[in-house]
């Protein structure tokens, strides 16, 4: 039997949760004469139902998604990738967009990859480094499915989002995802603000930054000192 699609498990999880509705009025009006031990025991039945259908929905999601970035790599990167035994961190609210980054992609080769499908400045992002996540390996991480950066992080520098203690976005993360958002949508992420990559750092110890340059029309990759802060530049806080 085929695994149920996620629109079919929540339509599932929806009349389940109109049927208890209906219960918890049933059961309001029998608790005066105290008979709700058989309505008690449907009750649990029924919240047991609800969470079982919750988590199979949750988990169909996550594979689904998983499924779009092995697909995206194969289409363009022209990798074969194998996401199925993947660690996914555990979600937050807030953070609704699954990030999958391939093994062995460094910054270069994809901002190198952006180039083939839009206009970049020259730039070489070859000498940046991740203070975390490294590349050699395949990871996932949550992040809020946003086109401008966080406005919870204006005003704040790399220096402090470290002291913070706060797991920010790399240049590689913020990469593809601009690469997997225009290919999705054919538009561009920060068309009014600017992600600081507080994850990351050149060989000068420098912070990379991007936005889309919309006068030039193109993605542009420039840095900032470490301490440099204010209101346009904003970090992409990832949960990983």
């Amino acid at each position: 039997m085929p695994k149920p699609t996620c629109l079919q498990l929540k339509v599932q999880l929806a009349k389940i949760q109109d049927l208890f509705r209906e219960f918890d009025l049933v059961l309001g009006k029998v608790r005066e004469n105290r008979q709700t031990e058989s309505l008690l025991k449907m009750q649990k039945e029924i919240e047991e139902k609800i969470e079982s259908l919750q988590k199979e929905f949750s988990l169909e999601e996550i594979r689904e998604k998983i499924q779009d970035w092995q697909d995206f790599y194969r289409e363009v990167f022209q990798m074969e990738t194998d996401f199925s035994k993947i660690k996914i961190p555990e979600k937050q609210e807030g953070f609704e967009k699954l990030l999958i980054m391939a093994p062995g992609l460094d910054a270069q080769k994809i901002f190198d990859k952006c180039k083939e499908f839009f206009e970049t400045f020259d730039v070489d992002v070859s000498t940046v480094r991740d203070l975390e996540r490294a590349s050699d390996s395949a990871y996932a991480v949550w992040i809020r499915d946003r086109v401008e950066a966080d406005e919870e992080n204006k005003n704040l520098s790399a220096d402090e989002i470290k002291e913070m203690s706060m797991t920010t976005q790399t240049l590689r993360e913020r990469l593809l995802q601009e690469l997997e958002y225009f290919k999705k949508t054919g538009a561009h992420l920060d068309m009014q603000k600017v992600t600081l990559c507080a994850g990351s750092r050149d060989g000068d110890g420098d912070v990379p930054r991007v936005d889309w340059d919309f006068d030039n029309g193109k993605l542009d990759v420039r840095w900032r000192n470490s301490d440099y802060a204010d209101g346009a530049l904003r970090a992409r806080q990832v949960v990983s």
